[in-house]
């Protein structure tokens, strides 16, 4: 959970949101210059790429569409769900695809990404789906992909977009209880 007892609030993302979502993906991209890990995404702002622009107000369009924002409406972190990506291989079974899931590096954000997957799972519960996946950057120091790993996720297969490395992660919910709740 986060560090301070302080609520935050998910909520349905909307066009709205998208600069506040762009700057938390610059946060992030600027930490990841600074440790070193620009294979991930790059080193530019994402709020500068006019591609990722489009990304995200795409992302922000979608119905399952997910913000986090403090008790100061102050954007955190955001989720999206939905399609698989058309990188990866087509589903088996009726699925919801994390297709984002970013975090800002401010330490009210500390946990929410494990707080945001749980309501994945909820909200996959809620729709009768069994099945969660995602993709993430399979190179690097592997952080990334042991973090999924660490909230319930088993890689599925190694993927290359263009020499991207990337890794597809699984969770099947079937024989588990409810698990966390959805509340920040």
């Amino acid at each position: 959970m986060q560090e301070t007892d302080k609520p935050l609030l998910i909520r349905r993302a909307t066009a709205l949101d998208v600069p506040a979502v762009l700057q938390v993906f610059d946060e992030v991209m600027a930490w990841f210059v600074q440790i070193g890990n620009e294979g991930q995404w790059g080193s530019e702002p994402w709020s500068a790429l006019p591609r990722r622009v489009q990304l995200v107000e795409d992302a922000c369009a979608l119905p399952e569409a997910w913000v986090v924002e403090d008790e100061h409406g102050r954007l955190l972190a955001a989720l999206i769900l939905g399609e698989a990506q058309p990188y990866v291989p087509a589903a088996t079974e009726p699925e919801i695809y994390v297709r984002v899931l970013v975090a800002s590096r401010d330490a009210r954000a500390r946990g929410i990404g494990r707080c945001l997957l749980a309501f994945a799972d909820d909200r996959a519960r809620a729709a009768g789906v069994q099945r969660l996946r995602v993709d993430c950057y399979g190179g690097g120091s592997g952080a990334l992909v042991q973090f999924y790993e660490s909230c319930g996720y088993a890689r599925i297969s190694t993927f290359s977009v263009d020499g991207w490395p990337g890794q597809l992660l699984g969770r099947s919910l079937c024989n588990q209880g409810r698990g966390g709740s959805a509340a920040v």
